[in-house]
Parts: structure tokens; sequence; C-alpha cells
């Protein structure tokens, strides 16, 4: 399987912490809670002085690695995914700015999939054993992480059922409308977007041939669903896009 990105891993270049202290962070309202005090907010502070970059095709974490840290997206665009006994990689998400990832470390301490980056992206390193400590100082900030973990098992619950039951362009339909939802709720464009996953990755996501994927595509674009420019997405009629999942505008997806 060839891919366009260099996987060979690179040395985090580290941020001062400074320069993107959480209290001044434009995305804290996805990755913390939203009634967080002054003195909260300095406290959790003491915990995510560690700021990192990468660059696109950097491993921030591997399969299988020691859990340590919980990670919060700042910028950029990641993807995990599993690797098969066969060799064969399986994408298990995208992860975009004010998301949370490493979570899958946490019941066994080892890593179970690879988390790549996309683009250049910078990342907030949560310890996890002084995160946990301070959430039962701060139940606020508990309740905020329990959250964040039932919010990825109905992200899970969603793939199941979008793998299991959907045909291939509900599926695609699905994520681009997906997508659309959590660039809107960062105040970017709803719809008109960059992917910045391949048509392989997209594929392997969704449980869809790379030619799958592109045919349909091509299919809404002709039905004036939407257009394609190489990677650049505009959603034409998000209404269509709903119908053909049953849905009404606004329905959380």
């Amino acid at each position: 399987m060839q891919y366009p990105y260099n996987y060979n891993v690179q040395k985090a270049v580290t941020i001062p912490s400074s320069q993107v202290a959480c209290s001044r962070c434009n995305l804290r309202e996805f990755c913390l809670p939203a009634d967080f005090s002054a003195a909260e907010f300095q406290q959790l502070e003491t915990l995510t002085g560690i700021k990192r970059t990468y660059k696109r095709g950097d491993y921030l974490y591997r399969s299988g690695a020691g859990f340590a840290a919980l990670y919060a997206i700042r910028t950029g665009f990641f993807k995990t995914q599993i690797l098969h006994e066969d060799g064969r990689e399986q994408v298990t998400g995208f992860q975009m700015p004010g998301e949370i990832i490493g979570l899958d470390a946490i019941s066994t301490d080892i890593h179970t999939c690879d988390a790549i980056a996309l683009e250049d992206s910078e990342i907030c390193e949560l310890p996890f054993e002084q995160l946990a400590e301070l959430s039962r100082q701060l139940p606020t900030l508990q309740r905020h992480l329990h959250k964040i973990m039932s919010r990825e098992i109905v992200r899970d619950q969603g793939i199941m059922l979008l793998l299991g039951s959907m045909r291939a362009e509900e599926r695609l339909a699905a994520f681009l409308l997906n997508l659309s939802q959590r660039f809107a709720a960062r105040g970017y464009s709803p719809s008109s977007f960059r992917l910045r996953m391949t048509r392989q990755e997209i594929g392997s996501y969704l449980g869809l041939k790379l030619e799958t994927v592109s045919r349909t595509l091509s299919y809404f674009q002709e039905k004036r669903l939407l257009e394609v420019d190489n990677k650049s997405i505009e959603l034409l009629d998000m209404p269509r896009l709903l119908a053909l999942l049953g849905q009404q505008p606004n329905s959380p997806l």
C-alpha cells in the first residue's frame, strides 16, 4: 500500500507554553469545561506546558507504545489506524483541532493504534497521571473527561452502524456531513472545506474500495450535490445529502 506521506518518526518540536496558554486558546471550549474559573485554568496550565509540533506524516504515537499522556489537537489533522495481522492498515478515525486523542490506551496502558499527522500540526500534551489527580480535585474537569470518553463511545457506535447498514452513497454522505458539522462548530464554512485525507484513507475508514469512493464522489457531482476539485469540497445541496440518510437539516451526525 502506497502513501503520499513520509511515515518516518520525526522528533517533535517543543513550543514555549507561554505562547499557547489554555486560557487564551480559541479552542478551549472543545477540550475544556465551559464553566472553568480563572483559578481552575491556572491549575490546568501547570499540566499543559508541553506543546509540540509535528510534520505531515509524523507519528504522534505508535501501536504498542506505553501510555503516558492524552493529546489535545491545537492545529492540524491526525488520523488513527490499526494494523491487521495480514498487514492491511485500517483507518479508525480522523481528528481535528479541539479534539483529544490517546484515549485508546487508558484501560491497558498500551496504545492500540497509530496516530499520524495528516498535515503540519500542533498538540498540547496532557500527562495522564497528573491530569487524573487534578480531575479528582476539580469535579468539573472530571465530568468533562467523562463526557469526552462517552463521546468516543457514541462515535464508535456510529461507525459500527455506518459500516454495518449503509450503502456506499449513504456512508460517504454521512462522512462529509459529519465533517461539515465539525468544521462549522469551529467557525469554519460548513459547505466549503479541504479534505486532509486521501480517498484511499476515506475508503479505509468507511469500508469502501478506493474506486468506490471516487465513483461515488463523481456521482454526487453529477447530481449537483457537491463540487469536487482535487481535495477541495463544496457541498451544494446539504438537504438532499441529509435526505439520503433520512435526516432533517440540523440533525447531529
